[in-house]
This record gives structure tokens, sequence and C-alpha cells, in this order.
């Protein structure tokens, strides 16, 4: 998995740790990545998004599909 939002770019970033003493401890903070569906040209495929592009709508969910059993017939 590529580490990084297909709609706006947040990519893992890499700073210090501080402790109390002074000592610096190289670290990297992860973006909060979610696999979600996106509904794109009457297409769906998945994609991987930052949960920021997800509350703000900037994925398309896809339609929700409902269940007719009058429509399926068994005879």
């Amino acid at each position: 998995m590529a580490r990084m939002c297909d709609f706006c770019g947040k990519r893992p970033t890499t700073g210090n740790l501080v402790s109390h003493s002074n000592i610096k401890t190289r670290t990297r903070w992860l973006p909060n990545l979610k696999k979600v569906k996106h509904f794109v040209n009457g297409a769906t495929t998945t994609v991987y998004s930052c949960t920021r592009c997800i509350k703000t709508g900037l994925v398309v969910k896809p339609p929700v599909r409902t269940f007719k059993p009058e429509a399926r017939s068994n005879t």
C-alpha cells in the first residue's frame, strides 16, 4: 500500500521526538488512510483516502444497491 492519499497527496512526515532530557530520536507520522470505494464516470474503484478527504466529500461513494425479490424469480 502506498501511504499516500489519492486525492490530496498527504504523505508520511518525519521529525524528532524530544524527551524531557532533550534527547532527540527520529520518528515518522503516518496519515490516517482508509480504503474506500469511489464512484467516478459510472465505475466503482477502490482508492486510499485520508479521513479529511472523506469528511469533506471529495470521495463520492457508489449508489446503494437495493435487493428486489420480485425481479428474481425461480420459475
